[in-house]
């Protein structure tokens, strides 16, 4: 359906889940001393969009809250027959505008019928200019360099640290905080339904800049899944797995090496947070820890080394081969898997139906790996998606901006929504079995989806023709909703200096990780890595949030 309905339209579950792993983080190059970019907690209040719901659309499947700013996404099994319009008239005043945004496929012709039909509806004439999104971290410090931004530009969070969005906030980019602050944003009834959340990843220095997309309330990193069909065929169910010893009992009982079958592929992106691991930080007693100086991190390590060791791992697996672990998964050539949420949706119950006329795809609940400890799993950005417009526009453009952004976030199902993600019925695509359904035309101008990239509603499960999977995946939300939390520094934007940005990648160490849980180096030779890593940087990074972030801003918690 929409972009935001499946991530993997524009960009693998896989990339997806390394960035939901991590807070913003934006390096800053040479050059003069620049503030964090981080919000104080009574700016950061008083800058924000008041969050007033809205449904004018009545999900299948309604939301159910977590704990504070958690809640699930609603599921629609149907499309609505006669979408309801949600923004009066026309919402542009003539003005002309460019855009440029990522894409991952082939860029629609220029000024095709679809644009034409867009800016109709719009009231502006925006030029729509989509750029690689392979090459897009290249692309975009030119433009910043000339200084010579489109109107409306989107800015990808995982490159914030190419694109050194902390300082172009407030120079290049706008100042939104005047105009959508607190109830301010009630004018524009569309943006205010998007979750705070999602906001205040587009926050810095206490004014709001970004606008978001394809934005969550319950936004992961990734699960652990599993065949669910062969699990049910063998009596397993999910809630018999509550332990790390469950998981590896089941990789002696499912792996069998000479029928070509193997229990697991790569899982440790995944399931370390079941050893109460945070995404990167946590706070013990007031002071800042990294995880990787947390006892339980070589616990976790432990475990997945013995996993290989044991031959448990599909060797593919072992050998870093993540480009074909689905259709190991899909041939049940491996039966547990990890991945991002991106990949529970109807284009992977097509394939895996393919493949395995049986498939199901299932995901283990949150659990601790003692099976004794309240599990829990920290939420990822609430939005990893934002366009921010030029800081050179007058105030009257921005409104209008605005305006046409309350469009493009209108709720699934709505008019709006239909125009911009479907295109014009009859031209762009007719109804099949009640579901909006590309034709030709739609399929070269309309599919590749540029526009809610400058804004979209909150993201919904839906998967027409596979209404399995939208219940599957609601079911799961909805179950693990309560084991959620916010990890320390969410969704908080920190530009730091080069040389700590480097220390807070940590190449070296992730490399040894990743070469341990494979099975090819000894958890004594990351903790070698891990002690390189602080002598030579980890511990002042550790200072530097200290002082710059933590001690200023709080946790974002």
């Amino acid at each position: 359906m929409g972009t935001e309905l499946n991530r993997r339209s524009f960009l693998s579950a896989s990339l997806v889940g390394v960035a939901a792993m991590s807070p913003l983080l934006a390096a800053c190059g040479s050059g003069p001393a620049q503030k964090t970019g981080a919000n104080t907690e009574s700016g950061l209040q008083a800058a924000l969009p008041a969050y007033a719901p809205s449904s004018p659309v009545t999900p299948d499947i309604p939301s159910v809250p977590g704990g504070p700013d958690i809640m699930t996404d609603p599921g629609f099994l149907t499309y609505p027959a006669n979408p309801v319009a949600t923004v009066p008239g026309v919402p542009g005043r003539g003005g002309s505008y460019s855009a440029v945004t990522p894409l991952w496929g082939t860029v629609p012709p220029a000024g095709n019928a679809f644009y034409q039909a867009m800016n109709k509806a719009l009231g502006v004439e925006l030029t729509m200019k989509p750029a690689d999104g392979n090459n897009y971290n290249t692309i975009i410090p030119t433009m910043t360099a000339a200084k010579k931004l489109p109107d409306w530009i989107q800015l990808p969070s995982w490159w914030n640290s190419n694109f050194n969005v902390g300082g172009l906030a407030g120079t290049q980019l706008a100042d939104l905080t005047p105009y959508l602050a607190g109830d301010k944003i009630k004018k524009y009834p569309n943006l205010a339904a998007i979750p705070t959340g999602a906001w205040r990843a587009g926050a810095w220095g206490d004014k709001l800049y970004g606008i978001p997309s394809f934005s969550s309330s319950i936004a992961l990193a990734g699960v652990v899944f599993f065949r669910r069909d062969i699990f049910d065929a063998k009596g397993i169910t999910a809630d018999q797995v509550r332990s790390a010893d469950d998981l590896m009992n089941l990789g002696k009982e499912l792996t069998d090496a000479k029928a070509g079958v193997w229990a697991f592929d790569d899982v440790w992106t995944y399931l370390y947070p079941a050893w109460g691991l945070p995404n990167k930080w946590a706070v013990d007693n007031g002071k800042l820890v990294h995880k990787y100086e947390l006892p339980q991190f070589l616990d976790a390590l432990d475990w997945h080394n013995k996993l290989a060791a044991n031959g448990y791992l599909h060797p593919d697996g072992m050998a870093g081969d993540k480009s074909n672990a689905n259709t190991r998964f899909y041939a049940g050539k491996t039966l547990i898997t990890g991945d991002g949420t991106g990949a529970w949706n109807l284009a992977d119950y097509q394939s895996g139906t393919a493949a395995t006329a049986s498939f199901r795809r299932g995901a283990f609940n949150v659990i601790s790996a003692d099976g004794k400890a309240t599990p829990q799993l920290f939420l990822g950005p609430s939005t990893s998606e934002l366009s921010y417009l030029n800081g050179n526009l007058k105030p009257e453009q921005i409104e209008e901006l605005l305006a046409v952004a309350n469009y493009l976030a209108a709720p699934y199902g709505s008019a709006e929504y239909t125009m911009v993600n479907f295109g014009v019925e009859g031209l762009h695509y007719t109804r099949q079995n009640g579901v909006p359904t590309a034709t030709d035309a739609g399929k070269k101008e309309v599919q590749a989806q540029t526009f809610p990239f400058l804004a979209s509603p909150r993201a919904v499960i839906s998967n027409p023709g596979g209404d399995v999977v939208t219940k599957d995946y609601a079911a799961w939300q909805a179950a693990n909703a309560k084991s959620l939390y916010k990890p320390v520094f969410w969704n908080m934007n920190i530009s730091m200096p080069q040389s700590v940005a480097t220390a807070d990648a940590a190449q070296p160490v992730e490399d040894a990780i990743k070469d341990c849980y494979h099975g090819k180096k000894k958890v004594a030779d990351v903790q070698s890595a891990i002690a390189t890593w602080k002598s030579s940087g980890g511990d002042k990074l550790t200072q530097w949030m200290t002082d710059n972030v933590l001690s200023k801003y709080g946790t974002g918690q």
